[in-house]
Parts: C-alpha cells; sequence; structure tokens
C-alpha cells in the first residue's frame, strides 16, 4: 500500500503569502526530486515549510523535528521561515483564546509517592491565560 501525501490548501498557501511572503523557496517540494535533501543545502530568504508530519515519510526517517532545528539554524542566517506543524486540538484553542506560550524546556517529572525523576525528559510548554483587564 503506498502512502498517501497532502498538500497545503491553495487559499491558506494564499493568504500565508500575502502576509508573510513572497515565499522563495519550499524545502519539502512534492515529488521530491532524486537525491534532494533540503535539510543538507541552503535555503531561501522567505522559506514555506509543510515538512512530513511523521518520521517515515520524510528523507532518509526525518520529520518535522528535523525541519524545524533546520529553519532555527536559517534563521540564525537571517532567514524567515513559514512552518506548518500538526499540534493537538487543545494547543489551537488555547492560542484562539490569547493564550501566551513559553517553553519550560524538557521537564524531569516526579512520581507523586517516591519523588523519582522520571528517566526521560518531557518537552513541555507553559500556556498563559490571563484575565481580560477591566475597562476604565
Amino acid at each position: 500500500m503506498t502512502d498517501k501525501f497532502w498538500k497545503t490548501p491553495p487559499e491558506i498557501y494564499m493568504k500565508l503569502n500575502k502576509e508573510f511572503g513572497p515565499f522563495d523557496f519550499d524545502p519539502c517540494p512534492h515529488p521530491l526530486p532524486n537525491g534532494y535533501d533540503s535539510l543538507i543545502i541552503s535555503w531561501g530568504n522567505n522559506n514555506f515549510v509543510n515538512p512530513p508530519f511523521r518520521r517515515h515519510d520524510g528523507v532518509n526517517g526525518r520529520g518535522p523535528t528535523a525541519f524545524v532545528r533546520k529553519a532555527i539554524e536559517e534563521q540564525k542566517d537571517g532567514k524567515n521561515s513559514i512552518l506548518l506543524l500538526p499540534v493537538q486540538s487543545y494547543v489551537n484553542l488555547l492560542l484562539e483564546a490569547g493564550a501566551e506560550l513559553r517553553s519550560l524546556g524538557r521537564l524531569h517529572w516526579r512520581e507523586i509517592t517516591t519523588g523519582e525523576s522520571m528517566k526521560s525528559p518531557s518537552p513541555i510548554c507553559c500556556f498563559i491565560l490571563r484575565a481580560p483587564k477591566e475597562k476604565a
């Protein structure tokens, strides 16, 4: 059975291109040219990134995290990237409600009764919902 690939809806691409574009590079084109690996080449100045959402769909088993890391590298070189990434529904709900985000890094949670530290840390984001300010 062949995996299906999904492209960005044209109206979403046009909206993002109008706000952040014009885009001059797509590191995740489909179909990929033979031997193409955008994670080892320099990107454009304004990149539209719709990466594979799962590792096994990416080149050499690299998924969205590899593209996020590459976009951060490119940002250090003065380049912009707009990334489309899947998130849980509650993340979108919080963002739509105006939540602020703060990375807490990778936390080693503690077992409730023993206090033993978890072996593998979890990446955690703190969402802050502030009460609306009263009108004067």
